[in-house]
């Protein structure tokens, strides 16, 4: 049996909908809107009668704020009302921890299916319906819901598809293989996939399955292998302006003491290493006394030898900054929150506690008239005010103060927004243990599970986009959910499990074919051990969904038991991979 529920702020506490109330009125300009109500909706099957009704005011609502109404919503004639639910495959939040709260409260399993109705009251054109749908809907990651109630909220048993062979792909012609690459909407070239070809042909002597060139082509977009940085600059020249003198003076700075440096003399110029440079300078000079190296690839990091307890210890203090333009362009509440996610969990897998965070963001006048939107584009406005939220509402969960925030606006963020967030952390260097990998260790994949969301998302923010990606990119953004990353913070800063890893990497772009394949030079990776978030699932989704707040660790055989068990001390699942 299915239950439903509609769970509705009091008047005075319906903060969101008020809000969007005067977002619809003042920029749609829709005189007809009288009124709005955001409600809350739950369809709960798997559960009792009694349960139900405990959950109903415990988990569902709070009798404080809360009006609840069982089955239907009631509407006035003069009331329209639309449903709104994540697209399947994108992670909910709130039906994931509504599910774990009525297992809290009543000790029943139960599947939830959560959407929000808008109830606008009129009478409304059809004109202007169409209008608060499409501010309301983003169809990256959102669908209008059906009003009646399902059959069940369970889904069904999927067996996910056999991996294909490409077959002739090896006996393709350059053509046929560039061709290929643009069916395929891959980040890769069509003289990267004709690379790909030759590769199979003349050294594997057959055709890669279709998993092969989507690992490959993670592994070479611009977000992994950072192309645009490490490409060969072969001729520099700077036009006159303002400024000509200054980036003269900067170019003939960087070339002399490139030459200065016994290593880096015979190294092509690129965008990477004319980044690097002043750090190399500086490491010669012997003035980075205080720099942290090592193999493992986490964050820029420094020793700092700190006061505790009235005696000196050394600490690790590291740095990390993200960007999320393209997510946070197309889907902003997702994209802005696992960009400070995302820049977390970069330290975190040094073992260090992230304690503080900036923001600076670009956008477009958010003042902009919605009907000056570009074709293909989200307003100006619902990106800087919905990225903010997405921003702020996972720094409060995750329990984090930003000491910065700074919005940019210019025309130029119009073309594409500006999205970054940066991070401090610590943690004792004493708790912290870097070991190489030996034969015989294991990596632990511990944290969330694995859904479709993120899946090509490291070669979705390398590609040229259109107007069309706002609707084809939909799987390429992650859902964060900074309740686990918590529990990682809790586990990482238990020194009894730091202390028996080796090694660590987060899931970011790339998903497992990235994160566990840096690890280490060769490892058999078996991805039936991947915990998943449905069943459906195919290899290739397995492999490079960059499902969000997922670490990948290292330990010796004999200390894998300790480190699982005290992984679920923190209620985080946790498996040899």
């Amino acid at each position: 049996m299915i239950y439903r529920i509609f769970s509705e702020k009091k008047t005075g506490y319906d903060i969101e909908a008020r809000n969007l109330f005067k977002d619809l009125k003042e920029n749609l300009n829709i005189s007809e809107l009288k009124a709005l109500k955001i409600v809350s909706r739950y369809d709960v099957e798997g559960i009792s009668k009694i349960g139900y009704e405990t959950a109903k005011i415990s988990v569902f609502s709070d009798p404080a704020t809360d009006i609840v109404t069982d089955e239907e919503y009631p509407l006035a004639p003069d009331e329209y009302a639309f449903a709104v639910k994540y697209l399947p495959g994108q992670y909910d939040q709130r039906s994931d921890s509504a599910e774990q709260c009525v297992m809290s409260a009543t000790g029943e399993t139960a599947r939830i299916e959560s959407a929000k109705l808008y109830v606008c009251g009129g009478p409304l054109s059809p004109g202007a319906i169409q209008l608060i749908e499409d501010y309301c809907v983003n169809p990256v990651d959102s669908m209008k819901a059906p009003l009646e109630k399902p059959e069940s909220v369970f889904s069904p048993a999927n067996i996910p598809n056999d991996i294909p062979v490409l077959q002739g792909f090896i006996d393709k012609t350059e053509a046929e293989t560039n061709a290929l690459a643009v069916d395929m909407a891959l980040a890769m070239s069509g003289a990267d996939l004709n690379f790909c070809r030759e590769y199979f042909r003349d050294t594997e002597h057959r055709d890669p399955t279709l998993t092969e060139i989507r690992v490959i082509d993670t592994y070479w977009s611009d977000h992994c292998r950072h192309t645009t940085f490490l490409t060969e600059i072969s001729e520099i020249d700077i036009e006159d302006g303002p400024y000509a003198h200054v980036i003269k003076e900067a170019l003939n700075l960087y070339r002399t003491e490139k030459a200065k440096l016994d290593d880096r003399e015979n190294k092509p110029v690129c965008l990477m290493d004319i980044a690097v440079m002043g750090m190399q300078v500086l490491k010669s000079r012997g003035m980075l006394p205080d720099l942290d190296e090592s193999d493992e690839i986490n964050a820029c990091s420094i020793v700092v030898p700190a006061e505790v307890d009235g005696r000196t210890e050394d600490w690790l203090v590291m740095f990390k900054n993200e960007t999320h333009n393209h997510p946070t362009e197309i889907e902003p509440f997702g994209g802005a929150a696992t960009c400070l996610g995302g820049a977390i969990r970069d330290p975190l897998s040094g073992r260090s506690y992230v304690y503080q965070a900036m923001r600076v963001t670009g956008s477009g006048d958010p003042r902009t008239p919605v009907e000056h939107t570009p074709p293909g584009k989200l307003p100006q406005r619902k990106i800087t005010q919905s990225a903010a939220r997405g921003f702020s509402s996972y720094g409060n969960q995750i329990g984090l103060a930003a000491g910065q925030i700074s919005e940019i606006y210019d025309e130029g963020y119009i073309a594409k927004r500006m999205e970054i967030g940066a991070v401090i952390g610590a943690a004792p260097k004493t708790r912290v243990k870097r070991e190489p990998p030996a034969e015989g260790d294991v990596v632990i994949l511990a944290g969330g599970r694995t859904g479709r969301d993120g899946c090509g998302g490291a070669t979705g923010s390398s590609k040229e986009h259109t107007e069309r990606s706002l609707f084809s990119c939909g799987a390429e953004v992650q859902k964060g959910n900074p309740l686990v990353e918590r529990k990682l913070q809790r586990l990482f800063r238990n020194h009894k499990a730091s202390l028996l890893i080796k090694r660590c990497n987060d899931f970011g772009a790339g998903g497992v074919a990235v994160a566990v394949g840096e690890l280490a030079d060769g490892l058999d990776i078996d991805l039936d051990k991947v915990s998943k978030k449905y069943e459906g699932l195919d290899g290739t989704e397995l492999a490079i969904s960059e499902s969000q707040e997922r670490m990948a660790v290292i330990t010796s055989r004999r200390d894998a038991e300790t480190f699982i068990k005290l992984a679920g001390d923190e209620n985080l699942e946790a498996a040899i991979i």
